[in-house]
This record gives C-alpha cells, structure tokens and sequence, in this order.
C-alpha cells in the first residue's frame, strides 16, 4: 500500500492512498484529509501512519464510524493497558451511552449531542451512573482525538451532571463492638476485625495470606488483592498499585493469635496442612472467599444484628473515622488506608474535621491563655 500528500487551497492537507478493493481486486485511490496537519511534513508523517493503520487493519474510517464502534474499539485497545474488571465496568457504562447516542457518526458528535444525551440518561439512570457515563465518554473520545477522528473532546464544553456526596455510614465504637461480637462464631468474624480495625479494602481482605501477618512485629504487609470478574477471580497488586504495612492494634494479635490456631485445627481435620500460603480469611467450606461473596455475606449478617444498614467497605469508613476522632494525624491515616495521597483522605472524612478543629482551637486556646497569665504576672 503506497501514498502521498497534496494540498487544496491554502493549507489544507490530504493524503492520497492507493488501496485494493477486497471485493474486485481494483486499485482506487482514497483521500483522507489531514485537519491537522500544519505544512508538507506533519501532512507526510500523518499519511504514514494512516497507511500503517491500514495495513495492520486497526484503521477506522471517519465518515463512517459510529459512537457505538468507536466505544467497541476503544474497549478493546483499553484490554492492554487497564485491568479485567476495568475493561467490564467500561462496558457496563457504554451499554448505558449505546441506546442514546450509540447511532451518532462520531464526526458529528458536538457538545449539543453530548448534554442532551446526558438529559436523556438523567430520567433513565441515576445522577451518579449519569457522571460515571460522562466519565468514561469523557476518556473515550480523549482517545479519538488523539487518533485524530476528532479535533476536540465534545465533552470538555459539557458540564458534567452533579452529584451530591453522600456523607459515608459508619460505626462509633460501640457499634463497631456489638459487630464484632455478633460475627464471632461465624466465618466473617475475621473480615469484620480486619476491617474495622485495620482499614483493609475488601479485595485486600480476600487476598491476605499468613505469609504476610506478622505477629511477633504486630504488623500486616498489604502487597496483593482479589479483583472479581465476570471470568472470576485474580490477585492483583493493591488498588494504589503500592504495597504497605500497617500496624494491628494489641487486640487484633491475640485474636488473630487464638485464630490461627483454631483454623490449622480444623483444616487437620479435613487433611489440609496450614502453611505461609493459606488464606487469613476462609468461607466455611475452608475455600477463598471471592469478594462479591463477602459483600453478600457480610449484608445478610448486618440484617441479624440490628445494626445501621452499611457495606462491608463501610467498615474502613469506620476505622478511618475512630483515627481522626482520636486525634492520630491525617498522614498516618492516609498511610493505614493506603490512599495514593493525603487529599484523598482530607476529602472523604472532612466530616470529622469540624471536631478535630474544635480541638486544635481548644488546644491553642489553653496555651495561649497559659502564656498570658504568666506574662501579665
């Protein structure tokens, strides 16, 4: 497959493709314009890399491609460079884009197109599902300008719809206690104190092996997690994508301690020799648990003790929220949640920075009044 460049008028650059017509076998010739191409080089290099798209045949004709086989395509690049589970959640959004705009030539989507489709999607969906519609649009056509199907992003001169944060549901530590002791005699007993007293992710939960507790040091070193899929379960790295350690509280030692113990008894009994490799958290049958298991399980023992209706992940709300009630700095919390940077931490429990500022205020107010007695005496 060979080509060229020419201009028309003043500037404007199009490449001229010889092709085969895979039906008749006849050469013709193809013109692509090049909008963005600025002089004869930048015309040369875009007309190369158009015939090597062609010849690996991951080219897409403008004029033609809808937002439908555009999201498809783009999905499919995304296999390589993104995890299982994000390639689905990515389908589950565009499924939800599809019967809206899905018909659209992609050359024709404008900023107009765009918000009406989020108008549309607003009576279907809710706001939250309509912002992670825009979201991964959003990402979608970042991606055809870059392979120059578009000249901008329609969605960059769209708003995005609102939605009002909901303040996370969590246990003080009374509740925190009452769950703890009513998951005792069952097999979510160790999710549930790991949980709430540690900040472990649910994937991270499913995932902790023996060989990384660490009871002599009380420490836990959090360096894989389980991601569920459609096509199952696979470990991966955590979600920050960077392992850590967290210091376990007295009382999780000897839990885990008595635990342990109990656990090697009971696999004896059906031939399995606890080693470094075993699961910390087990199901009854002594399997994995997969992590849509231990949301399910966990919601079916909420509903037994009476206890404010929260997700498994509410109890890292949870333990974060005891943290910055005890005054332990924001820091170290961000570094026992494993959040990527401290204003993540700042942002979801700004609602307990309003105690922690009565505080500091109290604090400041004792030292300075004690510095004002002994300078007026």
């Amino acid at each position: 497959m060979r080509g060229h460049v020419r201009e028309r008028g003043r500037g404007h650059w199009y490449a001229v493709i010889d092709i085969r017509d895979p039906v008749t076998g006849k050469r013709r010739r193809k013109w692509q314009s090049l909008p963005d191409a600025k002089g004869r080089r930048q015309a040369e290099i875009a007309c190369s890399r158009l015939i090597t798209e062609m010849t690996r045949g991951t080219y897409l004709e403008p004029s033609h491609i809808t937002v439908a086989s555009f999201l498809t395509h783009w999905i499919d690049h995304q296999r390589n460079h993104v995890s299982p589970r994000t390639v689905e959640y990515y389908g589950e959004k565009s499924r939800n884009i599809l019967p809206i705009i899905g018909n659209v030539i992609l050359a024709k989507l404008s900023p107009a197109v765009v918000a009406q489709a989020y108008s549309v999607a607003l009576k279907r969906h809710s706001p939250a599902s309509t912002l992670m519609m825009h979201r991964v649009l959003s990402a979608a056509l970042r991606q055809a300008v870059k392979w120059q199907l578009l000249s901008a992003n329609p969605c960059d001169a769209v708003t995005a719809p609102r939605v009002e944060r909901r303040q996370a549901r969590v246990l003080d530590a009374d509740g925190a206690a009452a769950l703890i002791e009513a998951a005792r005699p069952r097999a979510m007993f160790m999710p549930v104190l790991l949980g709430v007293t540690c900040g472990l992710r649910r994937g991270e939960l499913a995932a902790l092996t023996w060989h990384h507790v660490d009871l002599d040091a009380a420490r836990l070193q959090i360096v894989v997690s389980a991601e569920q899929t459609s096509q199952g379960v696979r470990i991966k790295p955590p979600k920050s994508g960077r392992s850590r350690v967290v210091a376990m509280p007295a009382l999780v030692v000897e839990e885990l301690r008595r635990y342990r113990l109990k656990q090697a008894e009971e696999l004896l009994k059906i031939g399995v020799r606890q080693s470094n490799e075993t699961y910390v958290c087990l199901q009854p049958n002594y399997e994995p648990w997969a992590p849509w298991n231990l949301s399910s399980t966990f919601a079916k023992l909420i509903k037994t003790t009476g206890l404010p209706r929260i997700r498994l992940h509410d109890l890292r709300h949870s333990h974060a929220t005891h943290l910055l009630v005890a005054n332990v700095h924001p820091k170290i919390v961000q570094e026992r949640l494993g959040h990527a940077n401290i204003g993540i931490t700042m942002n979801l429990y700004s609602h307990v920075m309003p105690g922690m500022q009565d505080e500091a205020a109290s604090r400041v107010d004792a030292v300075l009044r004690g510095a004002l007695h002994k300078h007026k005496r």
